[in-house]
């Protein structure tokens, strides 16, 4: 076997090394065994939470097997195809299978990120809260390009969204815009979003046609599902209700239907504009709870953090990455230093390789780069 194919090989085995650590291979089959046993009980679903709970965790644990057996199984076909192939001086067909361990390769390196979302609440639906910095018009049309972005990545990726709130720029874009992103591991992929969002551009808005530099924040944070347990005392939230209108300023709500609700003690203030008053009080008292939450896993990460920005990067917070569309063109994470030139692909939705490599940083510390080189 060639070289570069071995090294494809030994790739894909450190994945599968992974896979099975993280699935803890020795019991997993015991384990959906157990599932299915609890599955067959008549009285499960006597309690439908906890039924549903079972299968999701049943079925998570079923996909992990079966990803974990046909990635082995794959490259054990393909191994034998280049040995037979090579025995046989058929170098079509030792080409296939060369070409096909990259491809498994590239399968095998996703689903091994994938299984590092392994964290409490990475497998929740989202939210996804985008808000423009200073510089006005700017600004906000910069945070109307940053929905788009994500919107775009969410459809790419079979995941349902769904506008909570959006508050318009005076001129242009958006001054404000939450989404709830649903769909399996959507809070754990997009949690690494978070932070401020740097675009340097030539201002369709300058007629002197000058650089411009904007900023807009993203924060992402965990839908709470009925597993996890948030308290709001109804003495430390005021509850206000106001007149809201949809996109564009069209179809104005002449009741005053829109729901803010402020919790005092954390200054924490969340939105919702839908139609009914009673689904507003709904979705924004979920939102708090999901921002409660979240407060208590960035407490819990604050060690973590401290360690990373002592290193010297960026850190989970403040400016994240830098969009420059004038005069190169550029799209350059700051904490991974991962890049690239084709910036119209990333303003259209392709983030994968951002957050994966944040993934890795965030789990060991090093960029992928970083591993292999150190390999």
């Amino acid at each position: 076997m060639r070289a570069e194919a071995q090294n494809t090989v030994e790739d894909i085995r450190r994945s599968l090394g992974l896979l099975a650590q993280r699935l803890d291979w020795e019991t997993a089959q015991h384990r959906l065994e157990e599932f299915n046993a609890m599955a067959e009980d008549p009285e499960l679903w006597n309690d439908p939470d906890r039924a549903q709970k079972l299968m999701r965790e049943r079925q998570a644990l079923v996909d992990a097997i079966d990803t974990y057996k046909g990635i082995r199984q794959e490259l054990e076909d393909n191994v034998e195809l280049i040995e037979l192939g090579e025995a046989e001086g058929d170098q079509e067909v030792v080409k296939e299978a060369e070409a096909a361990l990259k491809a498994l390769r590239e399968k095998a390196e996703a689903k091994e990120l994938e299984a590092l979302l392994d964290g409490e609440a990475d497998a929740n639906d989202t939210f996804l809260e985008i808000n423009s910095g200073a510089g006005g018009t700017e600004s906000c049309d910069w945070a109307s390009m940053l929905a788009r972005m994500y919107v775009r990545w969410a459809e790419k990726h079979g995941y349902d969204v769904e506008l909570q709130s959006e508050s318009a720029g005076e001129e242009a874009g958006i001054k404000s815009a939450t989404y709830k992103i649903t769909g399996r591991n959507a809070y754990g992929w997009l949690k690494s979003e978070s932070g401020v969002h740097r675009l340097v551009r030539i201002s369709p808005y300058d007629s002197a046609a000058r650089r411009h530099t904007s900023f807009s924040s993203v924060w992402v944070y965990p839908v709470v599902d009925d597993n996890i347990e948030i308290e709001v005392s109804p003495n430390d939230i005021r509850i206000d209700t106001y007149r809201s209108s949809g996109a564009g300023g069209q179809h104005v709500n002449t009741t005053d239907s829109a729901v803010r609700i402020t919790h005092m003690p954390t200054g924490i203030v969340v939105t919702s504009s839908e139609k009914s008053q009673h689904q507003n009080r709904d979705i924004a008292m979920k939102a708090l709870k999901s921002r409660l939450y979240q407060l208590e896993l960035d407490k819990r990460n604050a060690e973590i953090n401290a360690q990373h920005e002592a290193k010297g990067d960026a850190g989970w917070g403040n400016q994240i990455r830098s969009y420059v569309l004038q005069p190169y063109q550029m799209v350059k994470d700051l904490r991974t230093g991962v890049e690239t030139s084709d910036t119209q692909g990333v303003l259209d939705g392709d983030l994968d390789q951002f957050m994966a490599a944040t993934l890795a940083l965030k789990v060991s510390g090093k960029t992928r780069a970083e591993a292999q080189a150190e390999d």
